[in-house]
């Protein structure tokens, strides 16, 4: 049986009712930016994030690229980071001016190790930039503790994790802020693009809503030299229905994560994920390291499986970064890269599905 790697019309067809109607009434209200629709989007992922603050923008890399701006991060400062993650990590980044410094990843979580961080640290050190990676928390006590020796921010990376936390806090709540993204195949996600920032900071947040206007409280009159990166209207009704489901959806995804480890605790020479103490992991991938992985990425493909493999060139790696950025020696992200494989996760799965996912591993690990 084909096995996708999301569903998305299986999502749709559970709340197509709810969609329809919040799209319609944007169309009837005739305002595509700002409004009730917005506003309202904002409020309540604030709540569900518990944090003070919601500022939603157009995407998840303006979401990056607009904290590092907020926070004065541009042209001779250094920023550490993982080398495995989205583009979009490092290079909001370098779109700021800052220059990323690769560090390298923990071999259990594929999260930045805090000790590889540790010792990236120079006089030029503005930031650490933790990734939630796969909907996992990163070691928050660990960074917290090296940002604040270090006296440098601490900027969550949290596309991927939307309703995760570590040792029962929030993302972006003990940060500086945590930048989600909307893109559609996220756990939350919306009819296209969208992002946001999570802060309980009052002077992050008001300069955020400023630079996603190029620079302007007041109509014609600019403070600051910003840029136009509204959520709009449609978007935030779509993510204001979703919303509601996604602490359900998130626990369904778990739930899937526990039959992936029962069924496939038995594989030899398959590794799963690691899950961090205190972590509520939100699975927005299932992600394990598999021998010969492209030939199960073969397989796979050939019985109607979908996977993906995230990601197949670390960032410290890519031909663009050569000259813009700062590695250290990064060999766990490096075999990581070779070795991981994404395998179908939604919140709608079957267990026939996942059975099927079972059952195509073990012939390809048989075939040897």
């Amino acid at each position: 049986m084909p096995v996708p790697m999301i569903d998305l019309k299986a999502q749709y067809a559970l709340i197509r009712d709810d969609v329809n109607a919040a799209v319609a009434r944007v169309l009837e209200s005739q305002q595509f930016r700002g409004g009730a629709e917005s506003e309202g989007f904002e409020a309540e992922l604030a709540a569900f994030g518990q944090a003070k603050h919601a500022i939603a923008l157009a995407s998840g890399t303006d979401a990056l690229l607009l904290m590092f701006k907020a926070l004065g991060i541009g042209p001779g400062d250094e920023v550490i980071t993982t080398p495995f993650s989205f583009f979009a990590t490092a290079g909001a980044l370098v779109n700021a001016g800052a220059t990323p410094v690769f560090a390298d990843i923990l071999p259990g979580t594929f999260n930045l190790n805090p000790e590889a961080v540790r010792a990236a640290i120079t006089p030029q050190t503005k930031a650490i930039l933790p990734v939630h990676l796969y909907g996992q928390c990163a070691d928050m006590d660990a960074f917290r503790s090296i940002s604040s020796q270090a006296g440098v921010h601490l900027v969550e990376d949290a596309a991927q994790a939307l309703g995760a936390s570590y040792k029962d806090q929030p993302l972006g709540t003990g940060t500086a802020g945590a930048a989600l993204s909307f893109y559609p195949t996220k756990n939350l996600g919306a009819a296209g693009e969208g992002g946001a920032v999570l802060t309980n900071d009052d002077a992050i947040a008001e300069r955020l809503k400023l630079l996603r206007c190029h620079g302007s409280a007041v109509q014609y009159e600019h403070q600051i030299v910003g840029t136009n990166s509204h959520l709009h209207a449609i978007q935030a009704a779509v993510l204001r229905v979703k919303l509601r489901h996604l602490a359900d959806w998130n626990e369904a995804r778990r739930a899937h994560a526990c039959y992936y480890f029962k069924v496939l605790g038995d594989l030899p020479g398959v590794v799963l994920p690691e899950a961090l103490p205190g972590a509520y992991h939100v699975y927005h991938q299932f992600v394990i390291r598999v021998p010969r992985r492209d030939a199960c990425v073969a397989l796979f493909k050939e019985r109607g499986i979908g996977c993906g493999v995230f990601y197949p060139k670390p960032l410290h790696l890519q031909d663009c970064f050569q000259q813009l950025s700062r590695a250290l020696p990064c060999p766990e992200a490096e075999r990581a890269s070779r070795e991981v494989l994404a395998l179908p996760m939604f919140a709608e799965m079957t267990r026939d599905q996942q059975d099927e996912v079972a059952a195509a591993l073990r012939d390809h690990l048989a075939a040897g």
